[in-house]
């Protein structure tokens, strides 16, 4: 494709590794044209072509990088993505896109001063499972809903070695690590709350930060969406609960991208992105006789390249980005908020 957007990736970590250069290199849109490593140099051994730099500066300093891929720890978003900006770069900043909505409206208002397009990437509303949960909601199936669970548990009784996710810095702790992925699905969907409450917990052993966090949104016509995670959860119940008043969605966290991408498939293989059989959701409705039917329901395919998709067509083409400053800003406003 002409007019590739010419791509660099500022860390070559997990996440630049798994979520972010598979998708450049495979997308006839964009060049992967470079990434920052301080120490080791791997990306060449998949990526032969590709200019890897010692520092961001570096990268930032190189004219032909049209869009600079913020994926650095936590708290040095804001700072990396005001650099690059600066620089006029487009850029696509990772979750948590800023410690603070003051900082979210700084980089936006920066991004329309220098005519650079400022996006986040959350990825998880292109997850199969949460699709599939989209989709159903979407359909009408449930009626008028009435509660709506989205969890994301794990057990880690450990502490990371992250740093960035374990000390007291901006932007650390598990609502800041975990909260942005649920967080925005629930808003993708159900917009701005009209009120909301917050529990936040630490419960491992010498944990200096949150590591349980309970969000419950208010919405009108009484729903309740609750959001909650934990790294203590030794047995998770199905991450996505429905309940309407004609009936009742339950979905587990199957999506299979994360693994597939940490194995080096390919986004481009033909099964990459489709769970596995068994991994269903469960549809209980009633009909207007009050007869209940049960429903095993196959997930959409899971696809990351569409966020991908519409990186290109908001740069080349000016169109909205799905992902939007209102979107990020409420997303913000609830995380900060004690």
């Amino acid at each position: 494709m002409d007019n590739q957007i010419v791509t660099g990736i500022l860390s070559y970590g997990m996440s630049g590794r798994v979520f972010h250069a598979p998708f450049i290199d495979t997308h006839a849109g964009f060049k992967l044209h470079a990434v920052t490593e301080r120490s080791q140099k791997r990306a060449v051994e998949r990526y032969p072509d590709i200019i890897s730099y010692n520092s961001v500066e570096e990268l930032l300093a190189d004219e032909a990088i049209e869009l600079v891929i913020v994926n650095t720890p936590n708290h040095t978003h804001f700072e990396y993505a005001k650099k690059a900006l600066e620089a006029k770069k487009h850029v696509l900043v990772e979750k948590p896109f800023a410690a603070s909505s003051a900082e979210a409206e700084e980089l936006f208002q920066l991004g329309r001063k220098n005519g650079c397009k400022v996006l986040v990437y959350q990825n998880r509303r292109w997850d199969s499972d949460f699709q599939s949960v989209k989709s159903v909601i979407e359909s009408g199936e449930l009626g008028r809903l009435i509660e709506v669970n989205f969890r994301f548990d794990r057990f880690k009784k450990d502490i990371s070695h992250k740093y960035f996710k374990e000390e007291r810095l901006p932007a650390s702790g598990l609502l800041y690590d975990l909260g942005p992925h649920v967080l925005d699905q629930a808003i993708s969907i159900f917009g701005r709350p009209l009120s909301y409450t917050k529990t936040l917990g630490t419960f491992r052993p010498g944990s200096q930060v949150d590591d349980y966090f309970h969000l419950h949104l208010k919405y009108p016509e009484g729903l309740n969406v609750f959001i909650t995670s934990g790294l203590l959860i030794t047995h998770p119940v199905p991450s996505y609960v429905v309940h309407g008043t004609r009936g009742s969605y339950l979905k587990k966290r199957t999506d299979v991208q994360e693994e597939q991408l940490e194995k080096a498939m390919s986004p481009l293989d033909p099964d990459y992105g489709i769970e596995p059989d068994g991994s269903e959701g469960l549809l209980a409705t009633l009909n207007d006789a009050g007869q209940k039917s049960l429903e095993y329901k196959t997930a959409l395919k899971g696809n990351y390249s569409r966020l991908f998709d519409a990186v290109h067509q908001c740069i080349r083409d000016d169109q909205a980005f799905p992902v939007s400053e209102e979107d990020i800003l409420c997303q913000l406003q609830i995380l900060e908020n004690k």
